[in-house]
């Protein structure tokens, strides 16, 4: 039995990890795009947060998000986000994969895995740590040469923002190096 303890800070950043059943690539698809985009608009209007940095892959999302004060359930919103994604799934028709018995008694589908993977942001260097592995992602999976021509991350915002150069990101950030962090991916 794992020993893993959770840490809730109110107001906290967080880093996530969250991934399809199987890792199946159905979150950049259109509908996996238009029903994850839908869900965290939905779920933020009972249980606010910022989305502070993302990139959505084929089969796997990656989040920072921010908590308000006094605040610190963020496995609220990410089961919620979740479930939404998955009723639109569902009745949009859209296959499952397959899940087991037990999986099916407790209320699983076959759309994302269970559980996520968190680490608590502890600082401004951490979280400029967190910002650069979620706009690295897509080169370190191959999916393009460059992150600015990756189009499903808030890399672009950064940049507008002045946070980063455009021509960022053909070698790994100098934050990444020397690290050690599985992020959540096998």
């Amino acid at each position: 039995m794992s020993r893993y303890q959770r840490f809730f800070v109110p107001g906290g950043t967080y880093f996530f990890t969250v991934v399809a059943c199987h890792r199946r690539p159905i979150l950049t698809t259109a509908c996996g795009r238009q029903f994850l985009r839908e869900a965290i608009r939905t779920v933020r209007t009972t249980h606010p947060f910022e989305l502070f940095a993302t990139v959505l892959l084929a089969d796997h999302w990656h989040l920072v998000m921010e908590l308000p004060p006094e605040d610190a359930d963020y496995s609220l919103r990410l089961r919620r986000i979740k479930s939404e994604f998955t009723g639109s799934w569902l009745a949009a028709g859209l296959p499952e994969a397959v899940v087991t018995p037990s999986q099916r008694k407790r209320g699983e589908r076959g759309v994302w895995q269970p559980r996520f993977w968190e680490h608590t942001v502890r600082d401004e260097e951490d979280l400029e740590r967190c910002v650069d592995y979620i706009h690295w992602n897509p080169r370190k999976h191959q999916c393009v040469n460059r992150i600015s021509d990756y189009q499903w991350s808030t890399f672009h915002r950064f940049v507008a923002e002045g946070q980063y150069e455009i021509g960022r990101g053909g070698t790994l950030p100098t934050s990444l190096k020397d690290t050690e962090e599985d992020w959540g991916e096998p």
